[in-house]
């Protein structure tokens, strides 16, 4: 099976999987549009990026797979891509951990990629309260369909203990305490929650986002504490 373009490739991370050594490669493309993206041209304008060839890659992890633990795939959203199994064995065969980043709108996807133990821990990000009207908000896309499936994969983790973290990126414009109450209910039973703030002063897929200010801390350990009435092991990050 062919493998899909790769469109970034972060040599050496501390900071996108805890506790880990990891490299970072980006996949193309994505199935939502949400404003406060940071990554448009990865989602909207992908040709403009340059391809870079696997097999450079390959030799490079190969390199230094004495001292990275593994490598994160990211994008955009890997999941639309039919040949992400065929890379996450690539990078299985020598003998890294694979960390898959998602935003959970391929169930079957992400089912099957850990029948086949081609993926060791999983990121999944809950946008907004999981009503069509919160995700289609922050989401940027109105689709009863991708919604569904954000919703059965978040059950799929939850009640088959997959090794992963739910995370939401808090944005002052589009998350309120009435939403992460609703999150939290949803996410009942899950082994960690991350609570990210919106960086601000970024470029962001809807211009207007950039102007948004971050919560500060006290309102960021404000939501920690909320959240945690709910649900045990939340963090911010």
């Amino acid at each position: 099976m062919k493998l899909p373009e790769i469109k970034g490739f972060i040599d050496l991370s501390l900071v996108d999987w805890d506790g880990k050594v990891s490299a970072v490669i980006f996949l193309p493309g994505c199935n939502f549009r949400c404003p406060f993206c940071y990554n448009s041209t990865i989602v909207l304008r992908p040709e403009q990026l340059p391809t870079m060839p696997f097999e450079e890659i390959r030799n490079y992890l190969t390199e230094k797979r004495g001292w990275l633990d593994g490598v994160v795939i990211t994008g955009g959203e890997p999941t639309i891509h039919t040949g992400l199994p065929h890379l996450c064995k690539q990078i299985k065969e020598l003998q890294l951990l694979v960390k898959l980043d998602t935003n959970g709108t391929n169930s079957q996807m992400v089912e099957e990629l850990i029948a086949q133990g081609l993926v060791d821990y999983i990121a999944m990000d809950i946008k907004a309260p999981l009503t069509i009207e919160s995700y289609s908000r922050a989401t940027g896309v109105t689709a009863e369909k991708l919604l569904n499936e954000v919703k059965r994969t978040l059950e799929f983790l939850i009640n088959n203990h997959v090794d992963c973290e739910f995370r939401t990126t808090l944005i002052r414009t589009v998350h309120g305490v009435k939403d992460l109450k609703q999150m939290c209910l949803s996410l009942q039973g899950c082994q960690k929650y991350v609570l990210q703030n919106f960086k601000g002063d970024v470029e962001t897929l809807d211009p207007k986002f950039k102007e948004i200010k971050p919560f500060s801390q006290l309102e960021m350990e404000s939501f920690l504490s909320l959240t945690r009435q709910t649900l045990p092991n939340v963090s911010i990050r």
